[in-house]
């Protein structure tokens, strides 16, 4: 990854390379744990079209979208039960991130677990289901590579190509917490740790 991928001309992004390497068994492994209690499924976009990505998620609340729209739940729609807890590793990963881009007392109580599989995208959204914006987003990259796309404060501006390898994480807040953002189709490959495919946290203030 070259320094000319990522200029000083996006405020409010932070890109921390190889972060959380160091912590990647730990985070799969802990990733297992949550799709155990809150198994990974396809949920569909409030059109009624399904996302190609499988989505899980810890903590107090979670993410999800049906046709009555997106927004955060207590509870698991599929388990009728609460989401399981956020663990230690993924709390202190997500606060130590935040801190490091400048943003001290990050405290989620949402981790979205999103899975990818080749050819499998996300396409550019903002973050705007929360309860206020004062608070930053983290996204920790695990496994197979990506391309982020960082976009600005409408859809149409360009966005910026920016590969993130297993361990980079990637902060964002402030003036630039609703900007567009995506990731492009995964390419084939295979990870030594999470095989053919790439998991993404995202940690949120929901409330």
């Amino acid at each position: 990854m070259t320094a000319d991928l990522f200029p000083p001309s996006y405020p409010g992004l932070t890109l921390l390379p190889g972060f959380a390497r160091d912590n990647e068994a730990a985070l799969l492994a802990a990733v297992e744990d949550v799709v155990a209690a809150a198994p990974l499924r396809q949920v569909a976009t409030p059109g009624g079209k399904a996302m190609s990505v499988h989505m899980s998620n810890c903590g107090a609340m979670g993410w999800i979208s049906d046709r009555h729209g997106y927004r955060y739940s207590a509870v698991d729609p599929l388990t009728a039960r609460n989401w399981p807890a956020m663990t230690e590793v993924f709390r202190e990963l997500a606060a130590r991130a935040a801190l490091a881009a400048g943003y001290a007392d990050f405290a989620p109580d949402a981790c979205l677990v999103n899975l990818y599989r080749p050819s499998t995208r996300m396409t550019l959204h903002q973050d705007r289901d929360e309860a206020g914006f004062t608070a930053p987003i983290v996204s920790v990259s695990l496994g197979l590579p990506a391309v982020f796309l960082w976009g600005g404060a409408a859809r149409a501006d360009k966005a910026a190509r920016i590969e993130l390898l297993s361990g980079d994480v990637v902060v964002w807040g402030g003036v630039a917490r609703l900007n567009f953002h995506g990731v492009m189709p995964l390419r084939d490959g295979v990870h030594p740790l999470a095989g053919p495919k790439r998991i993404n946290l995202t940690f949120r203030k929901a409330l």
